[in-house]
Protein backbone atom coordinates (compact mmCIF):
# COMPACT_ATOMS: atom_id res chain seq x y z
CA UNK A 1 0.00 0.00 0.00
CA UNK A 2 1.15 3.54 -0.70
CA UNK A 3 2.43 5.52 2.27
CA UNK A 4 1.73 9.13 3.15
CA UNK A 5 5.39 9.82 2.38
CA UNK A 6 4.93 8.49 -1.17
CA UNK A 7 1.71 10.42 -1.65
CA UNK A 8 3.22 13.65 -0.38
CA UNK A 9 6.31 13.25 -2.55
CA UNK A 10 4.00 12.80 -5.54
CA UNK A 11 2.40 16.17 -4.71
CA UNK A 12 5.69 18.04 -5.02
CA UNK A 13 5.15 19.39 -8.56
CA UNK A 14 1.65 20.68 -7.75
CA UNK A 15 2.64 22.36 -4.47
CA UNK A 16 5.63 23.96 -6.24
CA UNK A 17 3.23 25.41 -8.79
CA UNK A 18 1.03 26.68 -5.97
CA UNK A 19 3.97 28.42 -4.32
CA UNK A 20 4.85 30.20 -7.56
CA UNK A 21 1.25 31.23 -8.17
CA UNK A 22 1.24 33.84 -5.40
CA UNK A 23 4.49 35.81 -5.57
CA UNK A 24 3.39 38.56 -3.15
CA UNK A 25 4.92 37.26 0.10
CA UNK A 26 8.28 36.58 -1.53
CA UNK A 27 8.18 39.93 -3.33
CA UNK A 28 7.59 41.74 -0.01
CA UNK A 29 10.51 39.94 1.61
CA UNK A 30 12.80 40.64 -1.34
CA UNK A 31 11.84 44.33 -1.32
CA UNK A 32 12.71 44.53 2.37
CA UNK A 33 16.13 43.04 1.71
CA UNK A 34 16.81 45.53 -1.07
CA UNK A 35 15.60 48.49 0.99
CA UNK A 36 17.41 47.68 4.23
CA UNK A 37 20.52 46.07 2.71
CA UNK A 38 21.54 43.88 5.67
CA UNK A 39 25.30 43.55 6.21
CA UNK A 40 25.16 39.87 7.19
CA UNK A 41 22.67 37.03 7.57
CA UNK A 42 22.02 34.42 10.26
CA UNK A 43 19.93 31.34 9.48
CA UNK A 44 18.09 29.28 12.07
CA UNK A 45 16.61 25.82 11.52
CA UNK A 46 17.04 22.19 12.49
CA UNK A 47 16.85 18.87 10.69
CA UNK A 48 15.40 19.21 7.20
CA UNK A 49 14.91 22.94 7.79
CA UNK A 50 18.59 23.24 8.62
CA UNK A 51 19.42 21.61 5.29
CA UNK A 52 17.22 24.18 3.57
CA UNK A 53 19.29 26.72 5.50
CA UNK A 54 22.51 25.31 4.03
CA UNK A 55 21.02 25.78 0.57
CA UNK A 56 19.96 29.34 1.48
CA UNK A 57 23.43 30.16 2.75
CA UNK A 58 24.93 29.45 -0.66
CA UNK A 59 22.24 31.58 -2.30
CA UNK A 60 22.88 34.51 0.04
CA UNK A 61 26.64 34.44 -0.23
CA UNK A 62 26.77 33.97 -4.01
CA UNK A 63 23.93 36.34 -4.96
CA UNK A 64 23.79 38.98 -2.20
CA UNK A 65 27.51 38.70 -1.41
CA UNK A 66 27.08 39.04 2.33
CA UNK A 67 28.34 36.63 4.95
CA UNK A 68 25.79 34.08 6.17
CA UNK A 69 26.11 31.83 9.21
CA UNK A 70 23.96 29.53 11.33
CA UNK A 71 22.39 30.50 14.63
CA UNK A 72 22.89 28.55 17.85
CA UNK A 73 19.55 29.06 19.65
CA UNK A 74 20.97 27.76 22.94
CA UNK A 75 23.09 30.93 23.13
CA UNK A 76 19.80 32.73 23.78
CA UNK A 77 17.79 30.06 25.60
CA UNK A 78 20.46 28.34 27.71
CA UNK A 79 23.22 30.92 28.08
CA UNK A 80 20.98 34.00 28.15
CA UNK A 81 23.14 35.89 25.67
CA UNK A 82 22.32 37.47 22.34
CA UNK A 83 24.90 38.20 19.63
CA UNK A 84 24.55 41.68 18.18
CA UNK A 85 22.15 41.39 15.24
CA UNK A 86 21.91 45.10 14.38
CA UNK A 87 21.90 45.67 10.60
CA UNK A 88 21.51 41.95 10.05
CA UNK A 89 19.05 39.51 8.52
CA UNK A 90 17.69 36.67 10.66
CA UNK A 91 15.86 33.86 8.88
CA UNK A 92 14.01 31.08 10.66
CA UNK A 93 13.10 28.06 8.54
CA UNK A 94 10.62 25.65 10.11
CA UNK A 95 7.90 23.45 8.70
CA UNK A 96 5.86 23.55 11.91
CA UNK A 97 7.08 26.86 13.34
CA UNK A 98 6.46 25.46 16.81
CA UNK A 99 9.81 25.08 18.57
CA UNK A 100 10.18 27.58 21.45
CA UNK A 101 13.94 28.03 20.98
CA UNK A 102 13.50 29.17 17.38
CA UNK A 103 10.89 31.68 18.48
CA UNK A 104 13.12 32.96 21.29
CA UNK A 105 16.10 33.39 18.98
CA UNK A 106 13.94 35.19 16.41
CA UNK A 107 12.51 37.59 18.99
CA UNK A 108 15.97 38.36 20.36
CA UNK A 109 17.22 39.17 16.85
CA UNK A 110 14.22 41.40 16.21
CA UNK A 111 14.86 43.27 19.47
CA UNK A 112 18.35 44.09 18.17
CA UNK A 113 16.89 45.55 14.98
CA UNK A 114 17.44 42.68 12.57
CA UNK A 115 15.12 42.02 9.65
CA UNK A 116 13.35 38.81 10.62
CA UNK A 117 11.88 36.41 8.07
CA UNK A 118 9.97 33.22 8.83
CA UNK A 119 9.83 30.58 6.10
CA UNK A 120 7.11 28.29 7.42
CA UNK A 121 4.47 25.84 6.31
CA UNK A 122 2.10 26.86 9.14
CA UNK A 123 1.31 30.57 8.82
CA UNK A 124 -0.49 30.55 12.19
CA UNK A 125 2.54 29.16 14.04
CA UNK A 126 4.47 31.01 16.77
CA UNK A 127 7.41 31.58 14.39
CA UNK A 128 5.12 33.13 11.80
CA UNK A 129 3.52 35.42 14.39
CA UNK A 130 6.91 36.58 15.70
CA UNK A 131 8.56 37.28 12.32
CA UNK A 132 8.51 40.66 10.58
CA UNK A 133 7.88 38.97 7.24
CA UNK A 134 6.37 35.55 6.61
CA UNK A 135 6.96 33.44 3.51
CA UNK A 136 4.38 30.64 3.40
CA UNK A 137 5.80 27.41 2.04
CA UNK A 138 2.27 26.50 0.85
CA UNK A 139 2.95 22.76 0.86
CA UNK A 140 -0.23 21.80 2.68
CA UNK A 141 -0.49 19.30 5.52
CA UNK A 142 2.15 16.61 5.80
CA UNK A 143 1.08 13.48 7.67
CA UNK A 144 4.34 11.59 7.31
CA UNK A 145 6.99 12.29 9.92
CA UNK A 146 9.48 12.45 7.04
CA UNK A 147 9.04 15.88 5.46
CA UNK A 148 9.24 15.90 1.67
CA UNK A 149 7.07 18.41 -0.19
CA UNK A 150 7.61 21.09 2.47
CA UNK A 151 11.39 20.74 2.14
CA UNK A 152 11.32 21.11 -1.64
CA UNK A 153 9.01 24.10 -1.45
CA UNK A 154 11.16 25.72 1.23
CA UNK A 155 14.23 25.47 -1.00
CA UNK A 156 12.26 26.77 -3.97
CA UNK A 157 11.02 29.70 -1.88
CA UNK A 158 14.62 30.51 -0.95
CA UNK A 159 15.66 30.48 -4.61
CA UNK A 160 12.78 32.80 -5.51
CA UNK A 161 13.52 35.15 -2.59
CA UNK A 162 17.23 35.59 -3.27
CA UNK A 163 16.70 35.61 -7.04
CA UNK A 164 14.33 38.55 -6.66
CA UNK A 165 16.48 40.39 -4.14
CA UNK A 166 19.54 40.01 -6.36
CA UNK A 167 17.70 40.74 -9.61
CA UNK A 168 18.91 37.42 -11.04
CA UNK A 169 16.65 36.91 -14.05
CA UNK A 170 18.19 33.59 -15.07
CA UNK A 171 17.57 32.11 -11.63
CA UNK A 172 14.01 33.43 -11.52
CA UNK A 173 13.30 31.97 -14.96
CA UNK A 174 14.65 28.64 -13.73
CA UNK A 175 12.34 28.68 -10.71
CA UNK A 176 9.37 29.04 -13.05
CA UNK A 177 10.44 25.85 -14.84
CA UNK A 178 10.59 23.92 -11.59
CA UNK A 179 7.04 22.47 -11.52
CA UNK A 180 7.64 20.78 -14.88
CA UNK A 181 11.15 19.68 -13.90
CA UNK A 182 9.90 18.25 -10.61
CA UNK A 183 7.11 16.41 -12.43
CA UNK A 184 9.68 14.87 -14.77
CA UNK A 185 11.81 13.89 -11.76
CA UNK A 186 8.92 11.82 -10.38
CA UNK A 187 9.49 9.28 -13.13
CA UNK A 188 13.17 8.74 -12.31
CA UNK A 189 13.98 5.33 -10.88
CA UNK A 190 16.92 5.45 -8.48
CA UNK A 191 16.36 1.92 -7.17
CA UNK A 192 19.95 1.03 -8.14
CA UNK A 193 20.93 3.29 -5.25
CA UNK A 194 17.89 2.74 -3.02
CA UNK A 195 18.35 -1.03 -2.93
CA UNK A 196 21.79 -0.61 -1.39
CA UNK A 197 20.52 1.28 1.64
CA UNK A 198 19.30 -1.60 3.77
CA UNK A 199 22.14 -3.90 2.75
CA UNK A 200 25.17 -1.76 3.55
CA UNK A 201 26.75 -1.00 6.89
CA UNK A 202 26.57 2.71 6.06
CA UNK A 203 25.95 5.01 3.14
CA UNK A 204 27.52 8.31 2.12
CA UNK A 205 26.04 11.22 0.18
CA UNK A 206 28.37 13.82 -1.26
CA UNK A 207 27.94 17.08 -3.16
CA UNK A 208 29.29 20.58 -3.18
CA UNK A 209 27.88 24.09 -3.30
CA UNK A 210 24.15 24.14 -3.98
CA UNK A 211 24.02 20.35 -3.78
CA UNK A 212 25.27 20.19 -0.18
CA UNK A 213 21.93 21.02 1.48
CA UNK A 214 20.07 18.40 -0.60
CA UNK A 215 22.85 15.87 0.10
CA UNK A 216 22.45 16.38 3.85
CA UNK A 217 18.69 16.11 3.49
CA UNK A 218 18.95 12.81 1.62
CA UNK A 219 21.26 11.37 4.28
CA UNK A 220 18.84 12.42 7.01
CA UNK A 221 15.94 10.73 5.23
CA UNK A 222 17.92 7.50 4.96
CA UNK A 223 18.76 7.61 8.67
CA UNK A 224 15.27 8.43 9.92
CA UNK A 225 13.23 6.34 7.48
CA UNK A 226 15.37 3.23 7.07
CA UNK A 227 17.30 3.43 10.32
CA UNK A 228 20.62 2.96 8.56
CA UNK A 229 23.73 5.08 9.22
CA UNK A 230 23.97 7.76 6.54
CA UNK A 231 26.53 10.56 6.37
CA UNK A 232 26.68 13.58 4.08
CA UNK A 233 29.90 15.45 3.34
CA UNK A 234 30.99 18.04 0.86
CA UNK A 235 33.16 16.58 -1.88
CA UNK A 236 36.06 18.57 -0.45
CA UNK A 237 35.54 17.33 3.12
CA UNK A 238 35.12 13.70 2.11
CA UNK A 239 38.76 13.68 0.98
CA UNK A 240 39.88 14.29 4.55
CA UNK A 241 39.16 12.07 7.57
CA UNK A 242 35.87 10.58 6.36
CA UNK A 243 37.63 9.08 3.33
CA UNK A 244 39.04 6.35 5.57
CA UNK A 245 35.50 5.05 6.18
CA UNK A 246 34.54 4.69 2.50
CA UNK A 247 34.82 1.08 1.31
CA UNK A 248 33.13 -1.22 -1.17
CA UNK A 249 30.48 -1.80 1.53
CA UNK A 250 29.60 1.88 1.95
CA UNK A 251 27.99 3.11 -1.31
CA UNK A 252 28.37 6.76 -2.18
CA UNK A 253 25.65 8.84 -3.85
CA UNK A 254 27.28 11.81 -5.60
CA UNK A 255 25.14 14.78 -6.62
CA UNK A 256 26.53 16.85 -9.49
CA UNK A 257 25.24 20.15 -10.81
CA UNK A 258 26.65 21.85 -13.92
CA UNK A 259 28.63 24.67 -12.34
CA UNK A 260 32.16 25.34 -11.14
CA UNK A 261 31.89 22.58 -8.53
CA UNK A 262 31.35 19.82 -11.13
CA UNK A 263 35.06 19.01 -11.68
CA UNK A 264 35.46 18.40 -7.94
CA UNK A 265 32.65 15.85 -8.01
CA UNK A 266 34.05 14.19 -11.13
CA UNK A 267 37.54 13.84 -9.66
CA UNK A 268 36.24 12.49 -6.36
CA UNK A 269 34.03 9.96 -8.14
CA UNK A 270 36.94 8.75 -10.27
CA UNK A 271 39.28 8.48 -7.30
CA UNK A 272 36.79 6.59 -5.13
CA UNK A 273 35.87 4.19 -7.92
CA UNK A 274 39.53 3.53 -8.69
CA UNK A 275 39.99 2.40 -5.10
CA UNK A 276 37.06 -0.01 -5.12
CA UNK A 277 34.28 2.16 -3.71
CA UNK A 278 30.81 1.93 -5.22
CA UNK A 279 29.85 5.41 -6.43
CA UNK A 280 26.54 6.30 -8.05
CA UNK A 281 26.59 9.64 -9.84
CA UNK A 282 23.45 11.74 -10.28
CA UNK A 283 23.53 14.63 -12.72
CA UNK A 284 25.65 15.59 -15.69
CA UNK A 285 26.25 13.82 -19.02
CA UNK A 286 27.83 10.79 -17.30
CA UNK A 287 25.02 10.34 -14.76
CA UNK A 288 24.80 6.71 -13.68
CA UNK A 289 21.36 7.20 -12.18
CA UNK A 290 18.45 8.27 -14.43
CA UNK A 291 18.38 12.04 -14.77
CA UNK A 292 16.16 14.60 -16.48
CA UNK A 293 19.11 16.49 -17.96
CA UNK A 294 20.90 19.52 -16.56
CA UNK A 295 19.16 22.88 -16.41
CA UNK A 296 20.03 25.64 -13.93
CA UNK A 297 22.71 24.47 -11.47
CA UNK A 298 21.08 26.30 -8.56
CA UNK A 299 17.78 24.48 -8.99
CA UNK A 300 18.87 21.05 -10.23
CA UNK A 301 19.90 19.75 -6.78
CA UNK A 302 16.35 20.40 -5.55
CA UNK A 303 15.02 18.15 -8.32
CA UNK A 304 17.35 15.38 -7.15
CA UNK A 305 15.44 15.17 -3.87
CA UNK A 306 12.40 13.73 -5.64
CA UNK A 307 13.83 10.41 -6.90
CA UNK A 308 15.84 10.08 -3.69
CA UNK A 309 12.70 10.43 -1.53
CA UNK A 310 10.85 7.89 -3.66
CA UNK A 311 13.69 5.36 -3.53
CA UNK A 312 14.06 5.71 0.25
CA UNK A 313 10.31 5.24 0.74
CA UNK A 314 10.22 2.13 -1.45
CA UNK A 315 13.22 0.57 0.25
CA UNK A 316 11.72 1.21 3.69
CA UNK A 317 8.52 -0.60 2.75
CA UNK A 318 10.46 -3.47 1.18
CA UNK A 319 12.21 -3.89 4.53
CA UNK A 320 8.88 -4.05 6.36
CA UNK A 321 9.29 -0.57 7.86
CA UNK A 322 6.68 2.18 8.09
CA UNK A 323 8.16 5.26 6.38
CA UNK A 324 5.45 7.46 7.87
CA UNK A 325 6.16 6.61 11.49
CA UNK A 326 9.85 5.99 12.19
CA UNK A 327 10.54 4.85 15.76
CA UNK A 328 11.31 7.46 18.43
CA UNK A 329 10.40 10.40 16.15
CA UNK A 330 7.52 12.89 16.14
CA UNK A 331 6.31 15.23 13.44
CA UNK A 332 6.86 18.28 15.64
CA UNK A 333 9.92 18.52 17.87
CA UNK A 334 9.97 21.25 20.51
CA UNK A 335 13.32 22.21 22.02
CA UNK A 336 14.45 25.06 24.24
Amino acid sequence: MSSAMAQEAAEIPSVAARLLLDARPIARAAAALVERAPRFAVICGRGSSGHVGTYLRYLIETRLRIVASFAAPSVVTSYDRQPNMANGLFVVISQSGQSPDLVAALRAAAADGAITIGIVNDVESPVAKAADIVIPVSAGEEKSVAATKSVVNSMLACACLIGQAAGDRDLLAATMRMPDRLAAALSLDWSAWGETLGRSRATFVTARGFGLGPAREIALKVAETIGAPALAYSAAELRHGPRASVTSDTPVLALRQADATAPTIDRLRADLAANGARVLLAGGPASELPWIGDDHPTCDPICMLVPAYRSIEREARSMGLDPDRPPFLNKVTRTF
